[in-house]
């Protein structure tokens, strides 16, 4: 009898490890649950497509505006000097034509002496090479000017195209987000926000492109550098309380080591909506990354109802469920 009860605690160890097994494996399961702050995969999906679309064809548009301008400026150069060697280039035709070519024959017949002869021969070098050199500079400021209009007309049309891009990308944000409300909205403003430190860009102010390798200080997963940054910015600026960024799940940004949530309320996250000075908080922390999503490097900020991304400004979010699902609880932040 006592030799049965270490086979019977060994079928229950084994009986238990298979249900432990088979509940892990369930889909809807805690690990592998589907997010809880309310929309879906597809939603998820369509803004993080327009947004960084949106962003990259606004990098592009401020890249050929700064080359526009320096290409406007290289037009007028060339015209201004053009047009003052224009008169050193009549000369040169007029004094080409009065006196007609020189040969060697002539100036020995002009000649009284042979010194003579020789400063006649340095004279009219020094002209040669006078009336060459001017006539060099005026073509290279004709054909300067020329690849100027030429390139200016290029990037007219690069930027219209890239205005019809942010055009497209802001349609299909707003198409996204009609199936969560999306209509305007009055969204968290607060120009006394402080400036945030700018998170590092490419030498064409292009986002580098970066993956979940830094650890992550609010969990036990990672995060991306720019996420970081952000979240560190935060800090700075003394949004302190109650954080968490990488978390697995089904889909998002979270599990990509791109997103935050942060608690309203100072105890960390509750099932209530934020009131009074942890709404208060809300607003400022949301409207603190409105402010500076430009330097860290935002795609899309979720509080209260209301969502904000470059592109749209603020719409409304009325996913349903709880204060999580609505954000009324917490302050989401995506990460391009």
């Amino acid at each position: 009898m006592a030799a049965s009860l270490p086979r019977r605690f060994a079928t229950l160890l084994a009986l238990f490890a298979a249900v432990f097994a088979v509940a892990l494996a369930v889909p809807g399961s805690p690990a592998l649950a589907a997010d809880p702050e309310g929309g879906t995969k597809k939603l998820r999906t369509a803004l993080e497509t327009a947004a960084k679309g949106y962003d990259s064809a606004k990098t592009k548009l401020a890249n050929s505006k700064k080359r526009q301008k320096l290409l406007t400026t290289a037009l007028k150069d060339a015209e201004t000097n053009s047009s003052t060697l224009t008169a050193q280039v009549n000369e040169v035709a007029n004094r080409a034509y009065q006196m007609g070519r020189v040969s060697t024959a002539g100036l020995l017949l002009n000649s009284a002496n042979p010194s003579d002869f020789i400063e006649k021969v340095q004279s009219l070098d020094m002209l040669a090479q006078m009336d060459g050199g001017t006539l060099a500079d005026y073509r290279q400021q004709i054909e300067t000017a020329s690849k100027a209009k030429i390139a200016l007309d290029a990037e007219v049309k690069e930027q219209q195209r890239q205005v019809n891009v942010m055009a497209k990308r802001k349609k299909d944000a707003e198409t996204a987000l009609a199936e969560v409300g999306g209509g305007s909205a009055g969204g968290f403003i607060d120009p006394n926000s402080p400036a945030a430190e700018p998170a590092p860009r490419n030498s064409d102010g292009s986002w580098p492109k970066e993956s979940c390798t830094i650890k992550d200080p609010t969990s036990n997963g990672c995060i991306t550098p720019r996420t970081l940054h952000a979240y560190q910015q935060a800090q700075a600026a003394g949004f302190k309380r109650y954080t968490v960024c990488f978390s697995e799940r089904s889909s998002g940004e979270h599990p990509k080591g791109r997103a935050c949530d942060h608690s309203a309320a100072s105890g960390g996250f509750e099932n209530v909506a934020a009131t009074g000075g942890d709404k208060t908080y809300g607003d400022r922390l949301a409207a603190y990354y409105v402010k500076n999503a430009s330097s860290l490097g935002v795609m899309y900020v979720i509080w209260y109802r209301q969502i904000w991304m470059p592109s749209t400004g603020w719409r409304a979010y009325s996913a349903s469920g709880g204060p999580a699902a609505v954000h009324t609880n917490h302050v989401h932040l995506s990460m391009l």
